[in-house]
């Protein structure tokens, strides 16, 4: 097991045992954290590579809590395809949406600030909703882009 396997995996531990514990702003975040962190184990179990890992990571954020649990795979694959693209080529403030048309379910992704880190790393803050049978949930957060131009959740 590799070490990055097994800090995802104490992550992904952390988060499952202080869910219960949080109020409702702060359970969207740690659903968030917790899908990010379960993003990058499958990413990692899948043999994705850093790649791989780096979309597990980024989609497993943006979904978070249980609303991911409701997506299936075109669904998963259309929500990163929208968050990267929206992440990558979008203008602050304009909104990136995907819908699958086999089950309805829909989701928009909108950058919101865009800033470079100290180290040159450029870095977004972004809003993310998924509407799964009528019921809408909506994340927050800052993805920053690494090298291998994936965005990977950072908060």
């Amino acid at each position: 097991m590799t070490r990055t396997t097994r800090t995802l995996g104490a992550i992904a531990l952390l988060v499952t045992m202080t869910t219960g514990c949080a109020d409702v702003g702060t359970k969207t975040m740690v659903g968030g954290l917790g899908g990010a962190a379960a993003g990058g184990l499958i990413g990692a179990a899948a043999g994705g590579g850093g790649a791989g890992i780096a979309a597990g990571v980024l989609l497993g954020g943006l979904l978070g809590g249980a609303v991911g649990n409701y997506l299936d795979q075109r669904d998963q694959k259309l929500a990163q395809q929208a968050a990267q693209n929206a992440l990558e080529a979008t203008p602050s403030g304009t909104t990136t949406t995907w819908k699958n048309p086999d089950n309805g379910h829909s989701g928009a992704v909108t950058p919101k600030r865009t800033y470079q880190t100290a180290s040159g790393q450029y870095c977004r803050e972004y809003t993310q909703t998924i509407n799964v049978g009528g019921k809408k949930q909506q994340s927050y957060g800052t993805a920053c882009r690494q090298p291998d131009g994936q965005w990977k959740i950072v908060s």
